[in-house]
């Protein structure tokens, strides 16, 4: 990475119904210490309007939960994987879901980390510490490498 690179924030989306949840993320990416820009929407609905009108500047990643009311994480997988604008985005599903199946079925249609939501906010820290790179990596590598990171 150049300089440049370095300083610019990593924009985030994060598509999460739960207020707390959404709080403590925000406070996760604080405590990093890393250039971020985060954007939150609360539903699935609002998280595909959301990538519609900003189709020109998507976000360098999406953290998805699956339990959403009106359209949930796996319709708006489902949903983006198969839309040619949207089918690059990087997704993270993070989720209080660890079941097998669920788990199996997004890394089937394109997720790349699967993450359960830590009870704990230190752990929550260090399991976004690990993702970040791990997606921007694959921004540049195209990698198809499957993780899945429990606190």
């Amino acid at each position: 990475m150049n300089s440049n690179q370095e300083n610019t924030p990593i924009n985030i989306l994060l598509a999460d119904d739960d207020p707390d949840d959404c709080f403590f993320f925000k406070r996760a990416l604080e405590k990093l210490e890393i250039p971020t820009q985060l954007t939150i929407v609360n539903d699935g609905e609002q998280l595909m309007k959301y990538l519609l009108e900003n189709e020109e500047q998507l976000p360098d990643m999406l953290f998805l939960d699956i339990n959403m009311p009106r359209k949930n994480g796996f319709e708006c997988l489902y949903e983006i994987k198969h839309n040619k604008k949207f089918k690059d985005l990087p997704v993270v599903m993070f989720t209080t879901t660890n079941e097998r199946d669920a788990i199996n079925t997004v890394f089937k249609n394109g997720v790349h980390i699967f993450i359960t939501k830590p009870g704990d906010f230190e752990q929550l820290v260090q399991v976004i510490r690990h993702a970040l790179p791990i997606v921007t990596e694959q921004l540049f590598s195209k990698s198809k490498l499957k993780y899945i990171l429990n606190a």
